[in-house]
């Protein structure tokens, strides 16, 4: 991405997302989803790879669903500021909740991979077991997207 492409795309989330808690909420979804897929990095395509990528995938696609309850929220209950807009408090925890349950994702992912790496090949038993770790703290990213889309349509 070119800088000026940068610079149109941070203009464009200014105007949706504001400058308040829900471009930082947002931003702290993309963080958490970039450390995710950091863990993936520098990883041979095994058993536990391919796991990881289908979960890191399931995880990218929920990607526009926040955005899209930030840039409602912003619409609705407009954020400049550090102060949670009245009667936005649920829609900023589930956004929250759901960042940081990413971020505990992320953990799970780094720890899988340290886990079954110095084990080597052939360990499908454990990859299964890590992986099944993994898939729930993301399952619980998933839910928590779907609290922040039904707060944010109560907040309409």
């Amino acid at each position: 991405m070119g800088f000026f492409a940068g610079l149109r795309g941070a203009r464009r989330d200014n105007k949706e997302l504001g400058l308040g808690v829900w471009r930082r909420a947002h931003d702290r979804f993309e963080r958490g989803l970039d450390r995710f897929h950091q863990v993936l990095e520098g990883i041979e395509g095994d058993e536990l790879y391919n796991g990881l990528v289908e979960i890191a995938n399931g995880l990218a696609d929920l990607q526009q669903p926040v955005r899209a309850v930030c840039r409602r929220a912003q619409e609705l209950k407009p954020s400049t500021g550090t102060d949670i807009p009245a009667g936005a408090d649920v829609v900023h925890r589930a956004l929250s909740k759901a960042a940081n349950d990413l971020a505990m994702a992320a953990q799970a992912a780094a720890m899988a991979r340290l886990e079954v790496e110095p084990l080597g090949a052939g360990t499908t038993g454990n990859d299964l077991h890590v992986l099944e770790n993994v898939a729930r703290r993301a399952e619980t990213v998933a839910a928590g997207v779907r609290h922040a889309e039904e707060a944010v349509l109560r907040l309409s």
